[in-house]
């Protein structure tokens, strides 16, 4: 285990982070996300936060290119948090294992569901820092609606090229466990206005979904929804999955892109075979704000068993997703 370099756990702004083992005044405030993570490599900067081990701020030679959030504040609208041991939603926070019902935590009251996994409320630990590469993980504790134990590991690299984010999940369990990953950046090019961009997911398909935004059946794509060839944000509007997605360099790409040609792409590995995409227009401090959420699952696998996967005692499974600037 390597203790964290001073250089390498900096606040986002000058206010010192919490911790006295990094030098900074233990009497500071600490940001309410936690202990920040910086890492650097060239004109990149890359920002990551202990709470939910969330992407607070990824910079290429100055320019944003994901949504952030203030000291006093923690992610809005789940901003780059990581998702463990589903993304999305579970119908009522209820699903069945072995004939029992199992009851999650609501955490989402005004649609009734059991929302983003177990860990968004939680203080990752920072086991690995380096100038350039981070590895935080934090425990998934037996608890009523999931009774499993698992360990979920995230691994931040950054290159002057792009950021790879690897999620890495154990089972220390003596039984079987269902999972699915997922994580919820917003994207963004500072200087354009997010309405004025172009978005790209080369998805056939899409979920519909009910009142509650549990899916209710898959269907091609059409209208608003067909990304396939680019949208303008400021032209459409929803919160839904797409999947059938095809395949560029053994990897799915969904690109933002500016009128000037500049871009800034998510791309993930083939075990994200779904992407989520919200539209928000009540993100703190834009007019609209974009997240392009790569996911192992769609939204109540607990309950449909799409894209589910179980993890047998003892094994792990791991995949990568990342964000590649397109600014030159």
């Amino acid at each position: 285990m390597t203790t964290p370099a001073p250089d390498a756990t900096s606040a986002v702004t000058s206010a010192a982070v919490s911790d006295p083992s990094t030098g900074h005044s233990p009497h500071a405030p600490r940001p309410a996300s936690g202990i920040n993570v910086t890492l650097r490599s060239g004109p990149a900067t890359v920002v990551v936060a202990s709470l939910a081990a969330a992407l607070r701020s990824y910079e290429y030679d100055g320019v944003a290119l994901t949504e952030t959030w203030g000291d006093a504040d923690i992610p809005a609208g789940g901003g780059g948090i990581l998702l463990a041991p589903w993304p999305n939603r579970v119908a009522g926070g209820r699903w069945m294992l072995d004939g029992k019902e199992q009851r999650l935590d609501i955490t989402e009251p005004s649609k009734g569901n059991a929302s983003h996994g177990l860990l968004r409320n939680t203080g990752y630990r920072a086991v690995d820092v380096g100038p350039s590469r981070a590895v935080l993980e934090a425990e998934i504790f037996p608890q009523h609606g999931y009774p499993f134990h698992l360990m979920h590991r995230a691994t931040y690299e950054l290159t002057e090229e792009q950021l790879t984010v690897t999620q890495h999940l154990s089972n220390l369990s003596a039984t079987p466990a269902p999972f699915a990953l997922g994580a919820h950046p917003y994207l963004k090019i500072s200087g354009v206005p997010t309405e004025d961009l172009t978005l790209t997911v080369r998805a056939d398909s899409r979920f519909e979904t009910d009142e509650r935004s549990i899916p209710t059946g898959k269907v091609a794509v059409a209208g608003q929804y067909d990304l396939r060839h680019g949208q303008r944000i400021g032209d459409i509007r929803f919160d839904t999955a797409f999947t059938d997605l095809a395949s560029m360099r053994e990897r799915h790409e969904h690109v933002l892109s500016a009128p000037d040609g500049r871009s800034v792409t998510l791309w993930a590995e083939a075990a994200f075979a779904y992407a989520h995409v919200y539209i928000s227009t009540s993100y703190p401090g834009v007019d609209t704000a974009v997240a392009i959420e790569p996911m192992t699952a769609p939204a109540d696998a607990l309950n449909s068993g799409e894209g589910l996967r179980w993890l047998q005692p003892g094994a792990s499974f791991a995949a990568s997703w990342g964000i590649l600037p397109g600014l030159e």
